[in-house]
């Protein structure tokens, strides 16, 4: 399928969640029109350099708009729903100021739930995080949140770097990421003394 991108270094959108955005860039207020004319759905992905026609991850997600307000300047705050994960097939030749790509859907299982013992590790070391990183968090919420929405919500809003929020993306299955969200809590919870930079040690 043909999709309109929409290239945002550490932001990532997982199917059932939702992403707010505000456009102004010329280029995209311009791909905001196209998709409000058409069918209202734009293609998260990540760049893999900070640049102007960088080489994209290859797994992204689309949104369709589910809110919109349109600003007297030109300018757009949305609210993307994510509906499906996409693979990336071949990056096309386009007029439009915005990027375009063939794209194939990855099929998601919504059915999928953690064991008991990899819930339970998971809020273990999401609970030492947020202390190490001084958030507060209404636990009680956390523990009523079904498990997709917990994995998948914690992997959008996590302070992490573009490459680990990105295999986050591309987790096979929601077991696998909640192994990774726990390995990326553990290291970038760590921290030497007082220090700010994260140890390995």
């Amino acid at each position: 399928m043909r999709l309109s991108i929409f290239p945002l270094s550490g932001a990532i959108l997982f199917p059932g969640l939702q992403l707010p955005l505000h456009i102004f860039e010329p280029r995209y207020r311009a791909l905001v029109g196209d998709a409000l004319a058409r069918d209202r759905r734009i293609a998260m992905i990540q760049p893999q350099e900070a640049r102007e026609g960088a080489p994209l991850y290859t797994v992204g997600c689309v949104g369709k708009i589910e809110e919109v307000e349109a600003l007297d300047d030109g300018r757009y705050n949305l609210i993307l729903d994510g509906e499906s994960r996409f693979r990336v097939v071949q990056e096309l030749e386009v007029q439009t100021p915005f990027r375009q790509i063939e794209a194939e859907l990855i099929p998601e299982d919504g059915d999928q739930v953690l064991s008991h013992i990899e819930r339970a590790g998971f809020e273990r070391e999401a609970r030492r995080f947020a202390d190490a990183q001084g958030y507060s968090v209404d636990w009680d919420s956390v523990q009523n949140l079904d498990d997709q929405s917990l994995i998948n919500g914690v992997s959008q809003i996590a302070p992490f770097d573009q490459a680990s929020k990105q295999a986050l993306l591309e987790a096979p299955d929601l077991a696998a990421r909640c192994e990774l969200l726990i390995q990326l809590m553990y290291f970038f919870g760590r921290r030497d003394g007082d220090d700010d930079k994260v140890t390995l040690q």
